[in-house]
């Protein structure tokens, strides 16, 4: 099992001694939240809480997410970056293969490239991109960014781009993993036959949700190729459980140590925070034998 410290919107100035101790306290990875803007107005709710509420977010301060990797990459040397996850289908994905490979070139590939549609319509608005047809945008963007990160000439024809012959260098010495977020039937099936492997975002079914991944790559006769499944679970929080998630092929969990959808700005101390995943580590991590 390998295990991701999750942060987010917290003090912009804690994220580089939170990493390094992340990575001195044995975690695989860290894990790097996406938000673009906070809309004055709007009729979006949040999937994740109970009631759509988002108000926790505003006035949280959010590092542009490659940004914050190549910052934390530059002040550690093991410890992998996975983005929890980057809006991809708002974004140019010739862009995002350039920041994707580049980041990867930095930190000698420590990118997991989590990928996902934004809930929020307004992302697509302010980014000139429509909300329709967002679904197959994003199984186009997926694929313009692998074929780039691969290090050839590569071209793209499809409904919503058109890329010519092009090539990027430098290119990764493997290949950047492509993990996609999402609890919906398309959202699962785009983790299997378009990525390297699965984001959960908490809350659901997990049972019924590994069970539905499994019956899928059958399906698509991709059950025994590596895949990776990161998962928010109760479960992570002692040996037993974590055993209990790798019995059900569960490879990767992400953990907290506070309630990340309360209003107002954190006020928890790095001082805590540190002492938090150090405690964790100790209890679980050293523990389970990774």
């Amino acid at each position: 099992m390998r295990f991701t410290y999750a942060e987010a919107m917290t003090d912009p100035s804690y994220y580089l001694p939170l990493a390094r101790a992340a990575e001195a306290a044995g975690y695989t990875s860290v894990s790097v939240a996406d938000s673009l803007v906070y809309p004055k107005e709007s009729d979006s709710t949040y999937p994740y809480t109970a009631d759509g509420d988002r108000g926790f977010l505003e006035d949280k301060p959010f590092i542009e997410t490659f940004t914050l990797i190549a910052a934390m990459g530059a002040v550690t040397s093991t410890l992998r970056f996975t983005p929890f996850v980057l809006k991809l289908p708002v974004r140019p994905p010739v862009l995002v293969a350039k920041q994707a490979t580049s980041i990867a070139a930095l930190t000698g590939d420590r990118l997991g490239l989590g990928v996902g549609i934004s809930p929020w319509r307004e992302d697509f608005e302010v980014m000139g991109v429509p909300w329709e047809g967002r679904g197959r945008r994003m199984d186009e963007a997926i694929d313009i960014v692998r074929g780039l990160a691969s290090g050839g000439y590569f071209e793209y024809h499809g409904e919503f781009f058109d890329v010519p012959a092009i090539k990027m260098t430098p290119a990764p010495s493997r290949p950047i993993p492509i993990l996609v977020g999402g609890h919906s039937e398309p959202a699962l099936r785009r983790a299997v036959v378009r990525g390297d492997g699965w984001m959960h975002a908490g809350g659901g079914d997990l049972d019924a949700l590994l069970a539905r991944l499994r019956e899928i790559r059958r399906e698509e006769g991709r059950e025994d190729e590596p895949f990776e499944i990161h998962v928010i679970s109760m479960d992570a929080y002692t040996p037993d459980g974590v055993k209990r998630l790798e019995d059900k092929g569960v490879t990767d969990v992400i953990v907290g140590f506070r309630v990340p959808y309360a209003k107002g700005p954190d006020t928890e101390p790095l001082a805590k925070k540190i002492e938090n995943l150090e405690r964790f580590a100790e209890s679980v991590i050293a523990k389970t034998g990774s």
